[in-house]
């Protein structure tokens, strides 16, 4: 008798190193299954991650339709749409690949205990970190709080090797899924940016480590240059795996011992990637409640038109506006400027936190559960380990410093590309200033900055 086993996939869109369908293939027949959860207690996904979730589920269904397995995605709340996906196939064996938020893990741990009730064998495996979370642990056996012993740490140990792509079986028609998505006109602006699936998260590495690492340490913080991986999307949805990242870098460092150091700063990235994930996986919801409790007393300012025009990209500071704008037009933005917009958020304005999380939530295609609030606490100072509260960006200098001709400014910010070098970060000094069809700053700088120092220093 031909058993059946199913694979529920969450943010693990790919078919090489994915333990969960791998296990699914050995076991007997395969159905696959995506469920865009409804639970109460989940976060619903962005506008610009379901954009991106839609076209990689598509790719996905025909990846797996050459390996002979059928995908379905259904929406419903997660327990129930399960069982019945069980129940309607015949299902005798679940297999999952682990997550990592407290709702999630609460939500997975029903699903098996019931599924085992219920006479259905599960299964869960680790997929989509380089180590597990409650893995890691520092001599006093406490989670790390702080990032460079936890990176030190995990260089030293021995990362999973990745599974290759299982070999194709009886192939089957494959069919479009997800139809119930309507793609926005937004939607077809991102589309000019990207290349969505498991077969481009892979070219664009390979891309990387040919021709971009070298630099990397160097052209990383210039946000006019594409010098970054590009990869965050793709790690976000699985359709690529940190540990297929890993060993690829590796393996080049290997053979080409002059890209190692370049390769070990890229690679420290990913690390900080585990790191967020540590944080999620060991306190409460970090997408609302300060790491460090007392942020929670701070006596943040209510101004909806500030916030608005920093969403906008109407502040009348140009690297802001540029990175704002960005951010709209193609779902991400540079990092070095998004910790620049951050802080004049968190900071300069002093609006929660939270409200900035939440725009960029909604408006990021690599929006992350553990990435997206742990880099706005870093920010915002309510972080472990995050940036000292004294430590206010400013935009001008750094502008000036990272974008010293205004090539960022200028593609993004129009209105000031006819200013020359020295004001294009500063137009307000220009001597024509009230000419341009460009706002004043919402904000003064120096006072902003003066503003934050005695409400941070007041905790």
């Amino acid at each position: 008798m031909t058993r059946t086993a199913l694979v529920w996939l969450r943010n693990d869109l790919r078919t090489a190193d994915n333990p969960a369908l791998h296990a699914a293939l050995q076991y007997g027949k395969v159905r696959a299954i995506h469920i865009e959860a409804t639970d109460g207690k989940l976060r619903r996904r962005g506008a610009a991650s379901r954009w991106w979730l839609h076209h990689s589920l598509n790719r996905l269904a025909l990846d797996l339709a050459q390996l002979g397995v059928a995908l379905e995605t259904i929406e419903g709340e997660t327990e129930a749409t399960l069982l019945q996906a069980v129940a309607a196939n015949g299902v005798d064996a679940v297999y999952w690949n682990r997550r990592y938020g407290p709702a999630e893990r609460e939500i997975d741990a029903g699903v098996k205990a019931r599924l085992k009730r219920e006479g259905v064998a599960a299964e869960s495996f680790a997929a989509n970190l380089l180590i597990e979370p409650f893995e890691m642990a520092t001599g006093t056996g406490k989670p790390y709080s702080v990032y460079t012993p936890f990176w030190n740490a995990l260089k030293q140990r021995d990362i999973a090797k990745p599974l290759p792509t299982p070999p194709h079986g009886q192939a089957i028609e494959p069919t479009r899924v997800d139809t119930s998505y309507r793609e926005a006109d937004w939607g077809k602006k991102l589309g000019k940016h990207w290349q969505i699936g498991e077969a481009a998260a892979r070219e664009r590495l390979d891309r990387f480590l040919d021709e971009l690492v070298l630099d990397y340490p160097e052209d990383r913080d210039i946000p006019a240059r594409a010098a970054t991986s590009g990869l965050s999307p793709h790690l976000a949805f699985g359709e690529i795996s940190p540990r297929q990242v890993w060993h690829a870098a590796q393996a080049v460092a290997q053979h080409a011992p002059g890209k190692a150091s370049a390769i070990d700063k890229f690679l420290s990235e990913l690390g900080w990637r585990d790191f967020n994930y540590n944080q999620l996986y060991h306190r409460q919801d970090i997408a609302t409640v300060p790491m460090v409790a007392k942020y929670a007393e701070l006596q943040w300012r209510r101004d909806d038109a500030a916030l608005t025009a920093w969403q906008q990209g109407r502040t009348g500071i140009p690297i802001i506006d540029a990175g704002m704008r960005e951010l709209w037009d193609t779902g991400v933005m540079h990092n070095r400027v998004r910790m620049l917009t951050a802080s004049l958020l968190a900071k300069n304005l002093l609006i929660d936190w939270r409200q900035g999380e939440q725009w960029f939530w909604d408006t990021l295609v690599d929006a992350d559960p553990a990435n997206n609030p742990g880099n706005w606490q870093w920010v915002a100072g309510s972080g472990l380990d995050a940036s000292p509260y004294f430590r206010i960006f400013n935009p001008v200098t750094q502008g000036e410093r990272f974008d010293p001709a205004g090539n960022y400014v200028r593609r993004w910010v129009p209105e000031v590309a006819g200013l020359p070098d020295k004001l294009v970060h500063q137009p307000w000094q220009a001597p024509d200033a009230t000419k341009l069809a460009y706002p004043k700053p919402i904000v003064d700088l120096k006072l902003s900055r003066e503003r934050a120092l005695e409400a941070f220093k007041a905790l």
